[in-house]
């Protein structure tokens, strides 16, 4: 098949693009030192990549990705690094795979408890204003925990509002005071694991002992201004379907592609669209200005750049691996839902 014959809107990755930046990685964070993050992708066929790459450990978001990992066989050592009060789905998972799951309170330990996990990683918060508990009360969850039947391999803590950071200095300065809080947490919870990071800090976080980076793999073009060393791989394709009539009283002209709310993950700002201004997206449809009028018409397909990699994947069943303009494979996005 031929990118041209795809139905659009249709997810895109670059082979090449995403080849380099699983390499890339892996010679960064050999092995153990990177735990890749699935909610990026959302694609066991990707997760295979990494793999091979020699990355055995996950990350996951969502009970249904663990869920999805353990049924492709990827189930060796999966982090759930999300807090649950029901984890009895996970508990049913407990013989086929090693499952830990992050824990930050008293309700969460339980939960852990009850529904019949077995390992635990304590949730520090380390500066955003998310989950995660005090640095000063790691050490008493993870007492609780223990009391309970737990095993707890350490701590996690997530800097993820340095991530877009520009100021790479300051990025590396903050990382630091954060990772300080996570060292102390993880002196008085014990255990062998302190997890944390992700793509922005991946090179500036030297506590952790795992990096949980996911968007490195395909990329965004938020962490695309950031200069990290990965290429962006992810485009969603989109038809013009309409343009200015000509004579138009509104100046530049302007064309709409049939890519728009539902396509993209807006949280991070409009999409980018080489050689043209975005001006906005509407549910379907994405208005942008040709920086050379009158030269994209009604038929032509454009590649739109999202700014958010994770939430656009999430809307799409399937990714299209592709080679210039050739359709090389088609992967479904199969660790999408809940």
């Amino acid at each position: 098949m031929k990118v041209i014959d795809l139905q659009t809107p249709a997810l895109l990755v670059d082979a090449a693009a995403l080849e380099h930046n699983l390499a890339t990685m892996a010679a960064a964070l050999p092995g153990q030192r990177l735990r890749p993050h699935v909610k990026a992708h959302k694609t066991t066929e990707l997760a295979r990549g990494q793999a091979a790459q020699g990355h055995r450990a996950f990350t996951c978001a969502t009970i249904r990705e663990v869920e999805g990992m353990v049924a492709a066989g990827l189930g060796e050592d999966l982090l759930l690094a999300n807090e649950v009060l029901d984890a009895r789905r996970l508990g049913a998972l407990a013989d086929q795979a090693r499952i830990t799951v992050a824990v930050d309170s008293a309700e969460t330990v339980e939960a852990a408890a009850s529904g019949g996990v077995r390992e635990v990683l304590v949730d520090v918060n380390v500066g955003l204003p998310r989950c995660g508990c005090a640095p000063e009360d790691a050490g008493r969850i993870a007492d609780l925990a223990r009391s309970k039947g737990l095993g707890v391999r350490g701590v996690m803590g997530y800097e993820g509002h340095l991530m877009l950071l520009a100021d790479a200095e300051q990025r590396r300065t903050m990382t630091a005071d954060c990772m300080a809080l996570l060292s102390r947490a993880a002196a008085d919870v014990g255990g062998e694991v302190i997890s944390a990071g992700g793509t922005g800090t991946y090179a500036d976080n030297t506590v952790a002992t795992e990096i949980q980076a996911g968007s490195y793999a395909l990329m965004d073009t938020a962490y695309g201004a950031v200069g990290l060393p990965f290429r962006q791989a992810l485009s969603v394709l989109a038809t013009v379907v309409s343009a200015s009539p000509p004579g138009s009283e509104i100046q530049p002209p302007w064309v709409v592609a049939d890519v728009g709310l539902k396509s993209l993950g807006m949280d991070h700002g409009n999409p980018t669209i080489s050689g043209a201004t975005v001006w906005f997206c509407s549910d379907e449809h994405t208005t942008f200005a040709p920086d050379e009028p009158r030269t994209v018409k009604v038929g032509d397909r454009v590649r739109v750049l999202p700014a958010h990699v994770d939430p656009t994947v999430a809307m799409h069943a399937g990714l299209h691996l592709v080679d210039g303009d050739t359709v090389v494979e088609t992967w479904p996005v199969d660790l999408r839902g809940w």
